[in-house]
């Protein structure tokens, strides 16, 4: 399934604020926790606590939130399919990194183990 222009620029302009309660309310309604979650995004983007809460205070939008970021050198290794589109596959760059993040969630959602989420060659 190939993204078009048009999804990949809704992408880029939804602010990460309206998403993250959504990634809080799935991962708890499995049981796995907030600190978990941030855990994944951690690892993902380098993020620290700190830093994720001004992102989210300052309403910031998957573009400038990816900007900021400086993404996992395993991030590659994230395979698999997420909202009707094999990840690996994706061709825009900041669209990739977004269903990079819904990945890990929908993982942690799912009960994988942390060290399976947390991937390393």
């Amino acid at each position: 399934m190939k993204s078009t222009k048009d999804h990949d620029e809704r992408i880029a302009t939804m602010t990460f604020a309206s998403v993250y309660p959504h990634y809080v309310t799935k991962v708890e309604k499995k049981g796995r926790s907030t600190d978990e979650l941030h855990q994944v995004i951690h690892w993902l983007t380098g993020f620290d606590e700190k830093t994720l809460q001004k992102l989210i205070k300052d309403n910031v939008n998957f573009e400038q939130f990816f900007q900021k970021a400086k993404l996992n050198s395993n991030a590659h290794l994230i395979t698999g399919v997420i909202c009707g589109y094999r990840v690996e596959e994706i061709e825009n760059p900041l669209t990739q990194k977004v269903r990079y993040l819904d990945k890990l969630v929908d993982e942690l959602a799912k009960g994988r183990k942390m060290e399976k989420i947390l991937r390393s060659e």
